[in-house]
């Protein structure tokens, strides 16, 4: 037999799936692992009887513990065995029919182990999505969970939880998901089913719909597909599909098939192509796939539909011009705020300030132990007050205590004294942001009697939005000061795309549309009506109303929709046919039956949880009461209610799973790694190297290849005799080496010899000491600013750095491919700060800077940092960032541009073009020019390494140097091109 060969073993294997299942295995005995470790899963097609997909073994947990993490050692080595859990069937099944969405995971696994094991079924799902049914099916028997009232649910699972077995299934995870999860033993050679159901409304922001699905099954899996449905009868207009795990081989996997109507998405990756390479038994998939889509809509009373005698009424008018706002910014700047905080939030106030329109008027309230006007009263949002605004932002800085009463007081007194005044336009919104990071200090500090005092003050006539800075901050509270006030919370995530955050939040309420928004039917139509009025439209969002329709109502379903625009007010009519709408919706490859009932009672049931908050005492039992009856008609696990997850009869008692609040705190996970350099110089043998490494130029594989020179001098041995990283054609690096230079003496110097013998393998009694470098080095090889490839030719290539341009840099343009690059210079680091690249059509802007790259459609924009990998699909666009850290952004009709941020020597943004020849005759810009007619003059007679460009009746100098290419990422290769400065 042939011997095993070692292997990394885990702690525990813990697989995420997130969106996708994941099983984890734990045993008392060292078993065995693979490389990678994980647990397979499949496509949800149901196999033949018997049928199973070959084996593939799973990590084992070597010694049970709680608190062990669940990530591979790489320092521990085990036997191969044949055994433990094998997931071998997993499928997503997503169905989006008119925004509703109803996903379905189903998972089948076996015990190939000899031992009862341990299988954990994990997941993630949107925090607004609500779980909706879960069995276990061991042997033939199923085990379902069972939705119940909390406090029944808790008395079932009490004399668990004494024993500390059943804490609780679901938790938040990250900003928008929760994560579910259940364990349960498995007999050896049994198999076991487990599915989950859940269900969630998609919500428009900015324009579009979401659907979110994490995959992270982290090992290979056999059979794997995700699908995903949308069926929308209005029709669809737009439709992205992103990923952060994608790859080029993966690229296939994906496919995206639409009509007027519907779309389907299918992932479904080979083996091979989840590979990370042919030699790694490790998957790639490990990060979001992302579906977002809008519809059709026209300047109408919106579109009603229906199905099995329940109706929705989606409502989002185009072309309506937006309100002038009179907008008031209360910024907590008190100590807690010290730091990156208060830097990111002078970065957002200064964007945001950019992009009030000069209709608008505003003011800022700063507030620490006491709270300060900035102007005595609400000024226009003209250009000059808004720079002196922006000087304003940035010089808050965080220092004090935390009065929240008196500052949202103020706020309100200032827009108070300006309506009596009589200086808010007609027709015009007043909102009132708060941006606060903690709970009240000084002054009022009774958490109850601000919310008194804030929704008195108000008395209806403003809307508040609350924005809570990170996790210290109590979430209940701002909630309901919103939620009192006409407006809503959101809690901004500290991380490095809290400004994005609050900028995207801030252009979810900046363009009102109208106001006073009430929904009216036939009396003899419908019954049991969700919400019918609403305070504020904004522009890219969307309002929503869903009822039942009697039985014996009209075969024509009316309705009207009237709100108030700046200087009248306006009325919408919309009409549907009952028995075309029901037509419409037969289709069950699209729809799941009743889904128009089941969308019902998760809007009303959100809506009365929400209503809950700002209700009285007296009226917040009803509420309640209301909630939870629909949560247990149509099992939903809601905050009301809980899912009893049964087991067989023979293993610990039913765990309940939960549904938690916003306010909760959460597991933070923290990761942590280590580089080091090791290698051996007393009785080392020499090898020859098959690459060198530099830290500015990074590896060159073609180092110590055969016939490549070794030199030796007197008394020193350079890094690449010594088999340790060096670039290639330099005699001596020691002086670039990180570590400093090596000086190796031997016990007895030979003699110096000047052509030394290159096969010398072993170097003797040898010690090292630090040396000071007296001689002159070659200048270190470093990477253009821009790589342009020359017109009509395919190897040569201008290395072009903007040296003498100050400012921001139209770097290229071309009105026909709808597409413009600015940058700015840094002359210090020899390279870009930022790089803007803005394409017409679509219209998205790129903005890239060394801390990552923003991508900003539809007033939305995404932050993603360097080397995480990106794949984004939208008409007319494809974005792609691999592990490199290289961003491409590319059309099949366009020239492909390339983004980098450059780590090494000259630290800074980096640009490279490809596709030149698509460029227009109209193509201009600093680099730009190089596409119209370019001249060559003759090569110096001295030096033909020195030639003369002419472009546009300008003389610019080029020099054949060496230089780092960096189009294919990094570390970069060596390559000969025409140097030029501009």
């Amino acid at each position: 037999m042939k011997p095993p060969r070692p292997v990394r073993t885990c702690s525990k294997v813990l697989v995420l799936l997130s969106l996708l299942a994941i099983h984890q295995t734990t045993t008392a005995e060292k078993v065995a692992s693979v490389h990678g470790c994980g647990v397979s899963w499949g496509m949800r097609e149901r196999l033949g009887s018997g049928e199973e997909p070959p084996h593939v073994p799973a990590c084992q947990h070597k010694q049970p513990h709680a608190a062990e993490q669940s990530w591979c050692s790489a320092h521990e080595h085990v036997t191969h065995k044949q055994n433990g859990i094998d997931i071998y069937s997993l499928t997503v099944d997503s169905r989006v029919s008119s925004r509703f969405a109803h996903t379905v995971v189903t998972s089948r696994v076996v015990n190939r182990a000899n031992t009862v094991q341990e299988a954990t079924f994990q997941m993630e799902l949107p925090k607004k999505a609500f779980i909706t049914n879960f069995s276990m099916i061991i042997d033939g028997m199923t085990y379902p969970g069972i939705i119940k009232e909390k406090a029944e649910a808790q008395a079932q699972y009490s004399a668990a939880v004494a024993k500390g077995k059943s804490a609780g299934l679901v938790k938040a995870t990250g900003r928008n998901m929760e994560q579910f999860q259940v364990s349960v033993s498995v007999a050896p050679n049994a198999k076991i089913t487990f599915e989950l159901v859940y269900e969630e409304l998609l919500k428009r922001r900015l324009g579009v719909y979401e659907l979110l699905l994490k995959v992270r099954p982290q090992q290979l899996v056999k059979h794997l597909q995700m699908d995903i449905h949308i069926f929308e009868p209005q029709g669809i207009s737009f439709l992205e599909t992103e990923s952060t795990f994608m790859t080029n081989q993966l690229v296939d996997a994906l496919t995206t098939w639409q009509n007027k109507t519907k779309a389907h998405i299918r992932f479904k990756p080979t083996l091979s192509q989840q590979q990370k390479s042919p030699e790694q038994q490790e998957t790639v998939l490990d990060g979001n796939l992302i579906i977002r889509y809008d519809v059709d809509r026209a300047i109408s009373g919106g579109s009603i539909q229906i199905e099995n005698g329940y109706f929705v009424h989606y409502f989002a008018p185009e072309g309506l011009t937006t309100m002038p706002k009179n907008v008031v910014f209360v910024i907590d700047k008190s100590g807690s705020m010290s730091g990156r905080k208060i830097q990111q939030t002078r970065e957002a106030l200064i964007k945001i300030l950019d992009d009030l329109s000069p209709r608008d008027q505003f003011n800022l309230i700063v507030f620490s132990t006491e709270a300060t006007q900035w102007r005595p009263s609400l000024v226009p949002a003209s250009a000059e007050n808004v720079n002196k605004a922006r000087s304003f932002a940035a010089g808050i800085q965080a220092l004090g205590g935390t009065n929240i009463n008196d500052a949202m007081l103020m706020a309100v007194q200032l827009l108070d004294s300006s309506n009596q005044e009589e200086r808010l336009p007609e027709g015009s919104v007043s909102l009132i942001i708060l941006l606060t990071d903690g709970d009240p200090t000084v002054g009022e500090t009774n958490p109850r009697s601000i919310q008194n005092n804030v929704r008195e003050a108000v008395s209806g006539r403003y809307s508040l939005f609350c924005l809570g800075f990170g996790f210290d901050v109590s979430y209940a509270f701002l909630e309901k000061l919103a939620l009192d006030n006409g407006g809503l919370a959101r809690r901004i995530h500290e991380d490095s795309d809290s400004a994005l955050q609050l900028q995207d939040f801030y252009q979810e309420v900046a363009n009102p549309l109208l106001t006073a928004v009430t929904f009216e039917y036939p009396s003899n139509a419908v019954e049991e009506v969700t919400q019918n009025n609403f305070r504020l439209l904004f522009k890219g969002s969307e309002m929503v109303v869903a009822g039942k329709l009697q039985d014996r109502g009209p075969d024509v379903l009316t309705a009207t929709v009237s709100g108030k625009l700046p200087t009248q007010n306006i009325t919408f009519q919309t009409e549907s046919s009952v028995a075309e709408q029901e037509a419409e919706f037969q289709s069950p490859k699209y729809i799941f039956h009743n889904f128009m009932e089941r969308l019902w009672a998760y809007l009303t049931i959100q809506q009365l949880l929400e209503q809950t908050v700002s209700a009285s005492d007296a009226d917040q039992q009803a509420l309640r009461n209301q909630a939870l009856n629909l949560s247990l008609a149509y099992s939903f696990v809601t905050p009301l209610t809980s899912m009893v997850v049964t087991k067989p009869d023979d293993q610990e008692q039913s765990q309940v799973a939960e549904k938690p609040m916003e306010g909760e705190s959460r597991n933070r996970n923290v990761h942590s790694g280590s580089t080091f350099f090791k290698y051996y110089l007393q009785g080392a043998k020499i090898p020859k190297p098959e690459a060198s490494f530099s830290p500015r130029r990074g590896w060159n594989r073609q180092a110590g290849a055969a016939g490549s020179r070794m030199n030796f001098r007197p008394g020193v041995l350079s890094s690449r005799q010594l088999g340790l990283p060096g670039p290639p054609d330099v005699p001596d690096h020691a002086a670039y080496h990180p570590f400093r230079r090596l000086a190796i003496l031997p016990a007895s110097a030979p003699p110096a010899t000047s052509n030394p013998d290159p096969a010398v393998s072993r170097v003797m009694n040898m010690k090292i000491e630090e040396t000071t470098m007296t001689t002159q080095t070659p200048a270190p090889i470093q990477a253009p600013s821009a790589i342009l490839p020359l017109p009509g030719q395919s190897v040569e290539r201008l290395c072009v750095d903007p040296r003498h341009r100050q400012g921001p840099v139209n770097l290229l343009s071309d009105p026909e491919q709808g597409v413009e690059v600015t940058g700015q210079y840094e002359r210090e680091k020899a390279g870009f700060s930022w790089i803007e690249v803005t394409f017409k059509n679509p219209l998205v802007w790129v903005h890239a800077s060394p801390e990552h790259v923003v991508v900003t459609r539809n007033r939305r924009s995404s932050a993603y940092k360097w080397k995480e990998t990106l794949f984004s699909v939208m008409p007319g666009l494809k974005m792609t960032m691999d592990k490199t850290g290289l961003l491409l952004l590319s059309d099949p009709d366009k020239v492909t541009i390339g983004l980098l941020f450059w780590d090494g020597r000259g630290e800074g943004l980096r640009l490279l073009l490809r596709d030149t020849d698509r460029f227009s005759s109209h193509v201009g810009g600093t680099l730009g020019q190089f596409y119209q007619e370019v001249l060559w003059g003759s090569p110096a007679a001295s030096d033909d390494g020195r030639r003369t460009l002419r472009v546009q009746g300008n003389d610019h100098s080029a020099t054949r140097e060496r230089r780092l290419d960096y189009q294919e990422g990094p570390p970069g290769v060596e390559i000969s091109c025409w140097s030029v400065e501009l």
